[in-house]
């Protein structure tokens, strides 16, 4: 076969026959990545248990979704559409070049290779999108380069306590991309501008594309000139491949690799919380000799692929509460800092390059970690599924067992084990919000009685005076639906879900075993809550419980059924907004319910917040975040409501108790009084019916 240019197999480098060393590159390429990736997966194998084999096998087609969906096609990128779009961009072009990239590594070891398949009309067609795909990775890779060397996206910042900015790596790994599909279209483009010198018949070039360019470039080039840019451009391309990938598990461009089994492998179902130690029951909790997470090997594997895994885009800090008002946690953070400590105490040879030392103190700080309101946020928005609210649980368990409780958290942790409430109130009085209920709305107390329904009304709502407006409403809108319903009273105790993620296992574990043995005993057949971190705790980390719902899904198939009817709204000057709670959107995916009940009301005006429904932003945090006092900037309700006036609303409507406290007490902060109020939706409903 005749040859417009020497094939790089059948070239010679020094007297040595070229296809050696051609072969000799990706051989010593593989052989350093496997060692890299069996070095980096040492952490994982010394780690703590995750999820059984058995869990993950029971939910293989959920998973598959997920990959499809998050993965595959990158559904949450264009929530930031630029950064979004050039990163599907370069994805999509990654996996079409796959292909072209694997076949070239064999071009430089047999003349004239070529993969199975690609030399018919599959192969043409093949070879003309993926021209089109090397075209567009240069311009979306030089666009990523501008961004982070001129434009600098806020969020990409690091701040000098965290050490330096990524972005030298960035570039440089854009640099290594740009490299790749210049050197590609250069060896193709010369191969075809001297096969037309030559008079022979020419590969076809898709026109505008690199191959394309370069051939038009190279037209009247030499032959001498058209070999060494075909001999160059292949060499290089061999050369910055395998130094590519064997450069991604150095850094953050790991998630190139690790990103498709971490997305495999995130939770498929929300609000629940890691056990303590998988494969440990509740009753074997007591014969454990430490809780939590206290140092590096504590984490489990599935933590450490989380911090492999972390892209750096900021996305989770940007969209993180607790970050925006300027307390000392940033989500990022959590896993850079994490996959720092790894590959210290873990480098590639070598001794550990640092000592074993608590993680709280030396990589992670009290407060950062108290900072957090679990509202999974970031979870919501990291594009490769990275966990954040268990790693924090487990470290505040650690913190927990160690007593290393803030000062402000001691009193309502010791009210709730002495007396179920965090404020420590007699359980008898657990019921006396019902005494203040307007006109004939029996509320049965189950002790010994029995009811179809249980209303569970949980701690901030039997025993704060303004939220005991809620349950007076909720308990209206049963009855007038026609249910059978009744509470627990005294026999109740706090759900303990903030308890559970403030680290005290063992107070949760109490918790739950009495509500679980007293809602038994009443035959209820279904739970009402109108508060989300009840409907949360009873419905993921409660077991065997009935069927679990918010008032707003309760309400909302009433209006649906016709058996609620409401007025019209008589203020036309009122505009209202829906606040969604986090344990009643993020977690439980609750968005259009509430929304339905709101727009049943005649003549009532509603807008959404620009961040709304999985975008919502925490209103600072339920159950014991009120007794917490962290360090920040400005309170997290002053923003939110800032948000509703901005959307042009003067209401604020919630769905929760105690984004109800955050948001009266923050329009008071904000100096709003007059000019916006809040108002729970239970009792909104309540005022308007007929």
């Amino acid at each position: 076969m005749d040859f417009a240019l020497i094939p790089p197999a059948s070239g010679t480098f020094l007297f040595i026959p070229a296809w050696i060393i051609y072969t000799l590159i990706p051989v010593v390429g593989i052989t350093l990545f496997i060692y890299i990736i069996v070095m980096r997966l040492k952490p994982m194998v010394l780690a703590q248990p995750d999820m059984p084999m058995a869990d993950i096998l029971a939910n293989v087609p959920a998973r598959i979704i997920q990959v499809i969906k998050v993965w595959l096609l990158q559904w949450r990128h264009p929530r930031y559409m630029l950064a979004g779009v050039i990163h599907i961009l370069l994805f999509a072009g990654f996996l079409i070049l796959g292909l072209r990239s694997t076949e070239l590594m064999f071009v430089g070891i047999k003349t004239g290779f070529s993969l199975p398949g690609m030399d018919g009309t599959l192969g043409a067609i093949y070879n003309v999108i993926r021209s089109y795909a090397a075209t567009w990775v240069l311009v979306v890779a030089l666009m990523a380069m501008y961004r982070r060397l001129v434009t600098k996206p806020a969020r990409y910042a690091v701040p000098a306590k965290y050490g330096k900015p990524h972005t030298a790596e960035a570039v440089f790994v854009l640099g290594m991309i740009c490299t790749l599909v210049l050197m590609e279209g250069l060896f193709e483009g010369s191969l075809v501008a001297a096969q037309e010198q030559q008079g022979m018949h020419a590969h076809f070039l898709a026109p505008f594309t690199l191959a394309w360019f370069f051939q038009h470039i190279l037209a009247f080039a030499n032959k001498d000139t058209l070999q060494f840019f075909h001999s160059a451009s292949y060499f290089l391309h061999d050369i910055t491949f395998f130094t590519f990938l064997c450069f991604l598990p150095m850094g953050k461009h790991f998630h190139v690799i690790t990103s498709l089994f971490n997305v495999f492998l995130m939770r498929v179902r929300r609000g629940n919380i890691k056990p303590v130690k998988y494969g440990i029951t509740g009753e074997e909790l007591d014969n454990l000799k430490s809780f939590g997470v206290k140092n590096l090997e504590d984490f489990t594997w599935r933590h450490i692929l989380h911090f492999y895994s972390c892209v750096d885009c900021g996305r989770c800090s940007d969209n993180c509460p607790a970050n925006a008002v300027g307390r000392p946690l940033s989500p990022r953070f959590i896993s850079i800092k994490g996959r720092n400590l790894l590959f210290a105490t873990h480098p590639l040879h070598g001794e550990r390059k640092i000592e074993k030392q608590p993680l709280i103190g030396s990589t992670y700080e009290e407060d950062e970690i108290w900072s957090c309101t679990t509202c999974g946020a970031c979870e919501q928005e990291c594009p490769v599924g990275i966990e954040y609210i268990d790693k924090i649980v487990d470290l505040r368990r650690g913190m927990v067992d160690e007593g290393m409780v803030p000062q402000s958290l001691q009193k309502p942790l010791s009210a709730i084990g002495k007396r179920g409430n965090p404020w420590g109130k007699m359980e008898k009085k657990r019921s006396e919000w019902t005494k203040a209920i307007e006109g004939d709305v029996p509320v049965k107390v189950l002790e010994g009685d029995k009811a179809d329904v249980l209303f569970f009304v949980d701690s901030i709502t039997s025993f704060d005076d303004r939220m005991q407006k809620i349950g007076q409403a909720t308990a209206t809108l049963l009855h007038r639906a026609g249910v059978d319903f009744g509470i627990l009273g005294k026999d109740e105790k706090d759900s303990g879900h903030e308890v559970r993620r403030f680290g005290e296992e063992m107070l949760f574990q109490s918790l739950r075993e009495h509500n679980t043995e007293m809602i038994k005993e009443t035959g209820a057949t279904k739970i009402v809550t109108a508060d989300p971190h009840a409907l949360n705790a009873l419905k993921n980390d409660y077991e065997d419980l009935p069927p679990v719902e918010h008032i707003s899904q309760f309400l909302a198939r009433e209006v649906r059924k016709g058996a609620l009817q409401f007025k019209a709204n008589g203020d036309g000057q009122k505009v209202y907004t829906f606040h969604d709670p986090c344990y009643l959107g993020r977690h439980n995916a609750v968005y259009e319910d509430p929304r339905a009940v709101l727009d049943a009301i005649p003549g009532l005006k509603r807008v959404d917040m620009l961040r709304c429904k999985d975008r919502s932003f925490c209103c600072g945090g339920g159950g014991l975040m009120l007794f917490y006092e962290p360090e920040e900037e400005q309170r997290m309700g002053v923003l939110r409501v800032k948000m509703a006036a901005e959307a042009g609303a003067n209401v604020i409507v919630t769905a929760c108790p105690f984004c109800l406290v955050n948001m009266e007490d923050a329009i008071k902060v904000a100096g709003m009084e007059g000019k916006m109020e809040a108002i729970d939706l239970a009792e909104l409903a309540a005022q308007h019916l007929e």
